[in-house]
């Protein structure tokens, strides 16, 4: 595989594991084991991929996630503590696009990263095929709303909004099938791909950061629908 996997972690055993790991399964390793040397090298050595873990000397993985997200959409999948739920939400509140809470096994990480990376080199394929007509491209309009499937694009009142490709992926999934009402735990199943175990809040996470970003009035939102108790739909 040509996919380059950024590891920031700071136990130096844990890293080399994770560097072995994935270098066995064919992709290209960077690593770093502390925040400002991780940012460093998201930024300048384009990865494909980053595995980001929170507590980091110098600076830590929120820190770092947050700056990484000002200037790219690289999938970033943070690396917790399994008794720090606070972890998880700030995490995906500062464009995390995945988490997994340690102690993990090698199989269930490397399921992750794969189905990130599936996702996200899928998307860079689709933008760079040039070989469409115009009337290929498909599009779906709600309001001010306009959501280009192809390009994975979205825009408001004509200007183009900047978000991850997960929210792009919870987005198109509620909008190709509207005021159809998705529970927490079908959305987790067909956006992210794999089970979370009932850890719902991943979802609610996601839906508010997209809410913030298309949503006039994110407390009174008119795309994304609560169906309290259910789940939530989109209102085309």
């Amino acid at each position: 595989m040509d996919a380059t996997i950024l590891i920031v972690e700071d136990e130096q055993n844990i890293n080399d594991i994770l560097v072995y790991t994935f270098a066995k399964e064919g992709y290209k390793t960077l690593s770093a084991t502390d925040g400002v040397k991780g940012l460093e090298m998201a930024l300048n050595e384009n990865p494909d991929l980053i595995l980001l873990d929170i507590m980091l000397p110098g600076m830590d993985g929120y820190d770092v996630c947050k700056k990484v997200r000002e200037k790219s959409n690289v999938p970033i999948i943070m690396l917790t503590a399994r008794e720090d739920e606070v972890d998880k939400v700030l995490g995906l509140e500062f464009g995390a696009d995945d988490y997994i809470t340690k102690p993990y096994s090698v199989r269930e990480l490397t399921a992750r990263v794969k189905a990130n990376l599936r996702r996200s080199l899928f998307a860079a394929s689709e933008l760079k095929n040039e070989d469409r007509a115009p009337g290929d491209v498909n599009t779906i309009v709600s309001g001010d709303l306009t959501i280009n499937t192809e390009r994975y694009e979205v825009t408001k009142k004509g200007k183009v909004i900047d978000i991850t490709l997960r929210e792009f992926d919870l987005l198109k999934f509620l909008a190709m099938q509207p005021d159809k009402i998705f529970s927490r735990e079908k959305l987790l199943e067909n956006v992210w791909g794999y089970e979370y175990y009932g850890d719902v809040r991943t979802v609610d996470v996601t839906v508010r950061r997209l809410r913030e970003k298309i949503e006039d009035d994110p407390s009174m939102p008119k795309y994304i629908i609560t169906k309290r108790g259910v789940g939530y739909y989109f209102n085309k």
